[in-house]
């Protein structure tokens, strides 16, 4: 385990020294490291309050975070204090546990010092997200279950002007130094915003706890507060809100970019090299990346003709696209169905873990529709996380608007991705570890992307994917990752126009038109983050037929998947090590 330790951590591009072997220095460098540890995470709790209520932490439960760039430059100037700390540890002094835990939070604030250098800081606004939404989620990311509960949350409105302000001077400060987001990924970003410019203020999200009282609460005091929260919002809020609409439309949208890729951007290749590399935990360049998806494409290119020729379909490629596509049979008809339809897939799928897990989270997890002041803008589907106070348990989010774009034939997949056995059972279950804090919410999101695709592929062997059509369905799902490593380093460092990547995709997957343009906006907005996803399922894929091949009859489906999941979210190189050991393990 030493060997595995020190070599996870060289890979990830961290120096270590060899062991001492000396009882009584590990355990005083094993102390001074989790000092340091303890009071970075009591600084993260601080610098994000409301995260911090959602874990359980009530200490800064009327505070909301400070967006301003000043609060930017400070929390950067700390963590150099924490990485300076950090390099003064004996790393050859740790424990196995501390060497890597010292390693990962390495990692982790050295990106964020590194990402300090690029103008990405400004872009507090993509294209489905902003300040005003980092306000109007509250009310479904806190618990309210007493008196308490309810004066912090009022205590938090009376905030949100300061907080809309700061947030726009920092995106003001963008625009004057060339960081703003491209006009055609920002379309119809206006109406994100307007929606919350209601007239009644009891019509405003922010009014949403207000309906329903907890029975251990006095109805005078839920009485009060209620009018109090009204009377903020309706003067404060909502105004603040205005301000900000104003802002956009006066100032940040005349001042969007032509251009979509990265790169246009001050320094922008070295910028998009970074983001590749948070985004993927790998060196792999680029160039590297654009030609390992064109491959990826023309493999599941092949496995999709064979799925048509089996479906008995007699045309071309594009005739199926345009099939698939187009009839009605394929579409649900209200959104009761399609969240119907979700539920079932869900449910079925759970039924099925036992086989392939030997653990499995405590936490449940629910479906939810993507609320309507954001669902045309973004993506078809997405989870949220529990509570990490066991409050809230997590929610599978599906967007049931423009339901001719969002087909039943790739629910299966979707549903698999987003909650069991993809995101819900690997994060939920992440929480639940003995970790260290940080650990259990640290978001390496090659591990967490990857896994959720890995899951998708898991369906075939529980039962799901058994018409040619949701068999095409996985298919054109994996197809959209694969395409995201051509089209996400296409335009951010090859010059491809957004049109070009949109028929790309059209191209090559049976994706609806709407949800090209959406995803294809959203890595406009969000450099690198789309890599993600397909790197970190190879790895997995790849490490799965290591060990098949190793162990051959005495493959347990079940331990390889604990032993991915078990150290939580990691870096590809981290978990190449660990997945190799546990294989050297099994065979000794």
């Amino acid at each position: 385990m030493r060997k595995t330790l020190l070599a996870a951590t060289a890979l990830i591009g961290l120096s270590v020294l060899p062991a001492v072997g000396q009882d009584e220095a590990d355990a005083d460098a094993d102390a001074a490291f989790a000092d340091i540890m303890d009071r970075h995470w009591a600084w993260m709790l601080e610098t994000n309050p409301v995260w911090a209520t959602s874990l359980g932490e009530d200490t800064y439960s009327e505070q909301l975070a400070d967006p301003s760039l000043a609060a930017y430059d400070a929390e950067i100037e700390a963590l150099r204090g924490f990485r300076s700390e950090l390099d003064a540890i004996d790393v050859a002094a740790l424990s196995d546990e501390a060497a890597l835990n010292h390693a990962l939070l390495t990692l982790t604030i050295g990106n964020d010092i590194e990402g300090a250098a690029y103008g990405g800081k400004y872009m507090t606004v993509d294209y489905s997200s902003g300040p005003h939404q980092s306000l109007t989620g509250m009310p479904d990311n806190l618990g309210f279950f007493d008196a308490a509960d309810f004066e912090s949350y009022v205590a938090r409105l009376g905030k949100m002007d300061d907080y809309m302000a700061a947030s726009v001077e920092r995106l003001r400060e963008g625009v004057a130094q060339g960081w703003t987001q491209p006009c055609a990924a920002m379309e119809g970003y206006e109406a994100s915003i307007e929606t919350h410019l209601v007239d009644d203020v009891s019509d405003s999200v922010f009014m949403d706890p207000f309906e329903t009282k907890p029975a251990a609460m006095s109805q005078a005091r839920f009485d009060a507060l209620r009018e109090e929260a009204a009377g903020i919002v309706e003067t404060e809020v909502i105004p603040a809100i205005a301000d900000f609409n104003d802002f956009y439309a006066d100032e940040y949208a005349p001042a969007c970019r032509d251009s979509v890729g990265a790169s246009t951007l001050p320094d922008g290749d070295a910028y998009y090299a970074y983001r590749a590399r948070v985004m993927t935990t790998t060196d792999t360049s680029p160039d590297e990346i654009h030609e390992l998806g064109l491959s990826e494409v023309a493999r599941i290119r092949a496995e999709m003709d064979e799925v048509i020729a089996e479906a008995g379909f007699d045309g071309t490629f594009e005739e199926w696209l345009e099939f698939l596509r187009t009839d009605p049979q394929f579409y649900p008809q209200t959104p009761e169905e399609r969240m119907t339809e979700a539920a079932r897939i869900a449910k079925k799928m759970d039924g099925e873990l036992p086989r392939l897990f030997g653990t499995l989270p405590r936490m449940p997890y629910g479906l939810k529709e993507i609320p309507p002041d954001i669902a045309e803008k973004t993506t078809t589907a997405y989870y949220m996380p529990p509570a990490g106070d066991g409050t809230r348990a997590g929610f599978y989010f599906v967007n049931t608007t423009l339901l001719d774009t969002r087909p039943l034939y790739e629910l299966e997949a979707l549903s698999l991705h987003e909650a069991v056995p993809g995101h819900h059972l690997q994060i939920a279950l992440a929480q639940e570890l003995d970790l260290p804090e940080f650990r259990k919410h640290t978001y390496f999101t090659a591990f967490v992307e990857g896994w959720g695709l890995y899951a998708e592929r898991l369906g075939e062997e529980a039962g799901f994917y058994e018409t040619p059509y949701t068999k095409f369905g996985q298919l054109s799902y994996e197809m959209w990752r694969a395409c995201r490593l051509v089209v996400d380093t296409g335009m951010h460092s090859k010059g491809w126009t957004r049109q070009e990547a949109i028929d790309y995709m059209a191209e090559n997957s049976a994706l609806s038109m709407n949800n090209i343009t959406r995803e294809v906006d959203r890595y406009i907005t969000w450099p690198g983050q789309a890599l993600a996803y397909k790197m970190g399922e190879l790895k997995i894929r790849e490490l799965r037929e290591f060990a098949e091949a190793e162990l051959g009859e005495d493959f347990d489906i079940r331990a390889f998947h604990d032993t991915v999941l078990e150290n939580g979210a990691v870096p590809l190189s981290v978990l190449d090590r660990i997945v190799r050991d546990w294989v050297a393990a099994e065979k000794a």
